[in-house]
Parts: structure tokens; sequence; C-alpha cells
């Protein structure tokens, strides 16, 4: 069998979006060493598209990383293979809090460097030695201690829609970058708590581990992160300190935790927390756009964006040929086109 699906994106898209077939978006991780990441990536390909799995999922000698969804019918199923890998067994499924069941549209399993790119030598200290996991109840308990400082270990457009009352946004674009800014901001302060949180974690267990190495005393990690202290301070009727939305990697682009909206289209500046990627195939900007924006600029970013969506495809095609955007973020001050409400 083909390990590659090689169907084109756009219509595994309109499949996606069209189905009635229920599924549950789903994340994990697990750092361990794996001698041949190949081979554990072929073997996961068979059994996850068996399954009808989609997602992305990272493998590296350090180990996975994986934001999937999986039909409900056949959760049981891959739990039970999942678990059967032996350093899997019983390893946490961070389940979405906002789930439509359209958040993956093809099955992606990469073998990469790293799980999440971090720049750290992870030869020059114990990754494993990671800070103290603690749970929703606990991590209320240490925000509301003066002594503790919050740092979100995100991106600025993570934070942007959604965060922590009292927490640390970092203004960065990656999280080697985060990791620098929390190092200096904590230099002089390595008695004080901290306490750090990312969107499922997974950040959160190598950035604890290096502020461990270089000196900070108490540092602790939000277990499971938003996703699963969203859950566990609705099932435990206690306080959520957690504003806004919880931005995801995938096509959802965001799930719900509360009803505060604390962004703004970065068109028009009305109330909104809706990210989107510029319909324009030769920008794919991601930015914060309202409904009455979207329909201005045809779902783009800008008048040049929207002019060029509506030239003839073969002519679109030739503008972006060479072209490789990558992952573009809109930024105030930085995007060549799109100007906010503040310029």
């Amino acid at each position: 069998m083909a390990l590659y699906n090689r169907v084109d994106g756009r219509l595994l898209k309109e499949k996606m979006r069209s189905t009635l077939e229920k599924r549950v978006t789903i994340s994990f991780y697990k750092y361990h060493h794996i001698t041949n990441p190949q081979e554990f990536r072929d073997q996961l390909y068979r059994e996850f598209d068996a399954l009808g799995v989609l997602g992305r999922i990272y493998i590296a000698t350090e180990g996975v990383n994986a934001q999937i969804s999986v039909p409900e019918h056949n959760f049981n199923t891959f739990k039970t293979r999942l678990y059967s890998v032996d350093w899997l067994n019983n390893v946490r499924l961070n389940i979405a809090v906002d789930d439509n069941g359209k958040s993956f549209f093809k099955l992606k399993i990469l073998v990469r460097k790293k799980i999440v790119a971090d720049g750290l030598d992870d030869s020059s200290f114990d990754v494993t030695d990671s800070g103290t996991h603690v749970d929703a109840a606990t991590f209320n308990k240490l925000a509301e201690d003066p002594n503790t400082i919050i740092i979100d270990m995100r991106n600025h457009y993570e934070s942007e829609v959604g965060h922590f009352k009292g927490a640390i946004c970092p203004d960065v674009d990656t999280f080697r970058e985060e990791l620098q800014v929390a190092e200096d901001l904590m230099r002089d302060q390595k008695d004080k708590n901290l306490l750090m949180y990312c969107t499922g974690g997974i950040r959160c267990e190598k950035a604890s581990a290096w502020m461990k190495h270089i000196g900070f005393k108490n540092v602790f990690q939000l277990n499971g992160g938003i996703i699963k202290y969203a859950q566990e301070v609705k099932d435990q009727g206690i306080e959520n300190k957690f504003i806004g939305k919880n931005f995801v990697f995938d096509e959802r682009l965001g799930e719900r935790i509360t009803e505060d909206i604390i962004a703004v289209c970065h068109q028009c500046g009305k109330p909104c927390d809706d990210h989107t990627n510029c319909k324009n195939d030769g920008c794919h900007l991601l930015f914060i756009q309202c409904t009455e924006c979207a329909e201005k600029y045809n779902n783009c970013c800008s008048d040049a964006c929207k002019d060029i969506l509506e030239l003839p495809e073969e002519q679109q095609r030739e503008l972006r040929k060479g072209i490789n955007k990558g992952r573009q973020v809109f930024k105030k001050g930085r995007s060549e086109h799109i100007r906010s409400h503040e310029s």
C-alpha cells in the first residue's frame, strides 16, 4: 500500500467539510528514544490509515507529537492499537474542547529531527527532568500566590485570542524565541514560582526541564495544557482563569473556552477572534478577520490578494511559481499588504 496520501488537498478538504461522519479530535505526545523513526513512522501510517485516522504526526529519535482526528466508531480500536505500543501505553490523550469533527482532512506522518523545534542541545541537559505537573485546581492556587509568575509558552498569535488572567504573553513568533524570553525575564527571579502553560503540554515539557537546568528552583507546568485545564474546571465546577479562545493548529484554528472576545479584526478593529488564512494561494497569511471583512475582501487579507484571486487560475499559478511562503503570520507593522485598523 502507498504510505502517503497523494489526493489533491482541495478535494480532501471538500470531502471532510461535507461528510456527516462523527470524529473525535485528540492530541498526544511522548518523549522516548526511537531507534528507527522511519520504520516506526511507516508502521504507524499503515495502522492509522486503516482506521481512518486523519491529522499530523511528527516522529523523531526523541519521540512523537500528534494532532489527529479519529472516526468515533473506531475510537476504542484506535486506543487499543496505540496502547499496544509499550512506551505509549496509557499515554494521555487530550480530547478537543470545542470539536466539530472537521479538524483534519488527510493523514500526514513526518520524520523530523525534533518533535518540537526548540533550538536546544538535548545532550547538554536532562530533558526528562521536567517541572512539577499541576492540575487545574493547583494551577489556580499557584496563580493566586503573589510569589508566582505565569508565562504563556505559546506564540503571539495564539495568546492574542486567549490566555490566562495575569499571564505574561511574550510577543514572539517561535517557541525558540519564547524560551529565550522566559530565561531573560526570570533571570533575577529564580526563587519565584515559575508557572508555565501551553496548548497541550508538550512545549512546557521541554521548557520546564531547560529552566530547571539553568537554575530555576520552583518550576511548574500545567498538566495537559489549556485543553486539559478547560475540561477539568468544567468537570470540577471550579473557577476558569483562562479567557477567550485556545488557538489550535488544525482546520478549526481555535476552540472556544469562554465567550470573552479579547482580540479584534486585523482589518477593521471590530471585536473578533476568528483566525483565517488568506484565500489567495500565493499568500495564505494567517490573520484575524470578521465576517464583514471576509465578505468585503473575499476572504483575503488585502485588496491586492483579492485582485489576484479574481484572475484566471492559470495566471494565479504563474504569479506564485517558485515562491515558497511557508507559514506567514500577521503581526502589526510586519505584513506587506494588510493594514490593520491601527495603521
